[in-house]
C-alpha cells in the first residue's frame, strides 16, 4: 500500500453509521396528538368547551416535538412528505366530510353529543391505526434501501 493511500485513508471521516428502526421510530402515543387533532372537529360539536383543552394539546404536541422527539423528526418529516401519508390525510378528510354529508342526505345527520363523541374517537383511532401503519411501511422501505438498518 502506497503511503498517499494511507494518507488519504486516515483522513477521511469515518462514515456515518446508519440509524437504526428503534432511533427513528415514532412512538404509538405520539400518534394519539394527531389521532386528537382529527377527532377536533367533533369533539368540539359535542363539548364546546373543550377548545382550551385542545389548545394545550397542540402546545404539548409542539413542545414534545421539538425536545423529546427531536433526533426523531426526521422520521416524522419523510412520513409527512411520504405519498402514503398525504394519501391518509386527504382519506380521513374525505372521510369525515364524506360521512357526515352522507348521513345528512339520508336524514341522520350527527347532531347529538354523543353521536359527535363516537365520531370524533372512532377518527382518532382510525387517524392513530393508519399513521403508525404508514410508519411501519416507511420505516422498512427505509431498511430496505439501505438508509436505516433494523437492529
Amino acid at each position: 500500500m502506497s503511503t498517499a493511500a494511507t494518507t488519504s485513508a486516515a483522513t477521511e471521516p469515518a462514515a456515518k453509521p446508519l440509524p437504526t428502526v428503534a432511533e427513528l421510530r415514532l412512538p404509538t402515543w405520539y400518534f394519539g396528538f394527531e389521532g386528537v387533532i382529527a377527532g377536533a372537529f367533533d369533539l368540539l360539536h359535542a363539548l364546546p368547551s373543550a377548545w382550551p383543552v385542545l389548545l394545550v394539546l397542540v402546545a404539548a404536541n409542539i413542545t414534545v416535538s421539538l425536545t423529546l422527539l427531536r433526533r426523531r423528526l426526521q422520521l416524522a418529516k419523510l412520513l409527512w412528505r411520504g405519498r402514503s401519508t398525504r394519501t391518509i390525510a386527504l382519506t380521513l378528510l374525505g372521510l369525515r366530510i364524506g360521512s357526515h354529508l352522507a348521513l345528512g342526505a339520508l336524514g341522520l345527520a350527527v347532531t347529538s353529543t354523543l353521536g359527535h363523541a363516537l365520531f370524533a374517537v372512532a377518527m382518532a383511532g382510525l387517524t392513530i391505526t393508519l399513521m403508525a401503519y404508514a410508519q411501519r411501511t416507511s420505516l422498512r422501505a427505509l431498511v430496505n434501501t439501505g438508509q436505516a438498518t433494523a437492529g
